[in-house]
């Protein structure tokens, strides 16, 4: 069943002609959805995107379940006049989410330019999205900085700065039984892209259970309880579409040879073959000989992006899956309770009018 956009379909969505906009949903059809809002916080580049990425990911892993979707963005993050110009046309203010609730919201991060989140210009709004969430939600998927941001505000969790960008598609042991994680098999792969981690031992000691971990990736999912809403933290990106740890990569690699960051980013690990990682590894070698933003024409793109493959695909729709089943099934829960408090409360009206 086609994603449901509220509102109007961002175009690269509509496009593919695989859904259809919802300017005014009614009651009836909005309790036959599994309603969701997309905090879509992404800098400007990666906006769209994001956008479809999610959109692919939940429209195949619905299956027959009709899904309702949402888009906002929180205020005080950096927009060009385009990335504005989106906003404006396909998405929604803060000003509606505080006043809605949804049956899921998955919340984005962004490019950090602080070293500590507390600093960022979004942190107040963002930390508002995060309290608004564990009241209005059954349950809360937070993506990579979103991560890092919500153990920080709800238990004080700081995250630890890498001595290199953690880039790549890793295999990760699943180390605790989850509805997340029902029949996913032992391992799962996802693709990560940080400067940062949030660590196993400070996640358990304030009531988190990791999910998925490495030794090399260290720790991928954690969950935790927060009043209404199961909290979902992913570290990685299951999302990721199959070009965009190559995008990532000829961006940091376009910031070296214009002297805007100091080394050459290093190969994501686990995703390029071999004949790939070797003529990028050429490339590199030129690059660092011949330091100059020119030399970016000479980037071998086409020759190793047609050979890439979304190897996360299974462990991503599995988990997002069971995420969707774990929403639908506190809907059902919630619409079996309302229907007993109305039977209850129908004899209890007669017997006032009988007095």
């Amino acid at each position: 069943m086609p994603l449901i956009i509220e509102g109007r379909v961002p175009d690269g969505w509509a496009e593919r002609g695989n859904s259809r906009p919802a300017p005014e949903v009614s009651d009836a059809r909005r309790a036959e959805c599994v309603s969701l809002a997309l905090i879509n916080n992404m800098p400007d580049p990666a906006l769209e995107d994001t956008e479809l990425q999610f959109f692919e990911l939940l429209d195949i892993a619905s299956g027959d379940v009709p899904v309702l979707l949402k888009l906002y963005s929180l205020t005080g993050i950096p927009r060009t006049d385009r990335g504005q110009r989106r906003l404006n046309s396909f998405y929604f203010g803060t000003d509606d989410l505080w006043n809605n609730r949804f049956d899921g919201v998955i919340i984005t991060g962004t490019e950090p330019r602080c070293a500590d989140l507390r600093d960022e210009s979004y942190w107040a709004t963002l930390t508002a999205a995060l309290d608004w969430a564990e009241r209005n939600t059954s349950s809360t998927v937070l993506s990579c900085l979103a991560a890092h941001a919500g153990v920080l505000h709800s238990d004080g969790i700081g995250r630890h700065a890498l001595s290199d960008k953690h880039f790549g598609v890793f295999d990760f042991a699943k180390t605790a039984n989850h509805v997340l994680t029902s029949g996913t098999g032992d391992r799962v792969r996802f693709p990560h892209s940080r400067w940062n981690e949030v660590q196993a031992d400070a996640l358990t000691a304030c009531g988190y259970t990791v999910l998925t971990q490495s030794a090399e990736g260290g720790v991928d999912s954690f969950v935790k309880k927060k009043k209404q809403s199961l909290f979902v933290h992913f570290q990685g990106h299951p999302e990721y579409g199959a070009q965009t740890l190559m995008k990532e990569y000829r961006r940091d690699i376009r910031r070296f040879l214009k002297q805007e960051r100091e080394t050459y980013p290093t190969m994501p690990k686990g995703y390029f073959d071999a004949e790939a990682a070797k003529l990028l590894t050429d490339f590199r070698d030129g690059a660092l000989s011949d330091r100059r933003e020119e030399r970016m024409e000479e980037l071998p793109e086409a020759a190793v992006s047609g050979g890439l493959q979304k190897t996360w695909h299974a462990s991503a729709m599995s988990i997002y899956r069971n995420w969707l089943q774990y929403v639908i099934s506190k809907k059902a829960d919630v619409a079996a309770f309302s229907a007993m408090a109305a039977a209850y409360q129908q004899p209890a009206r007669k017997r006032s009018a009988l007095r």
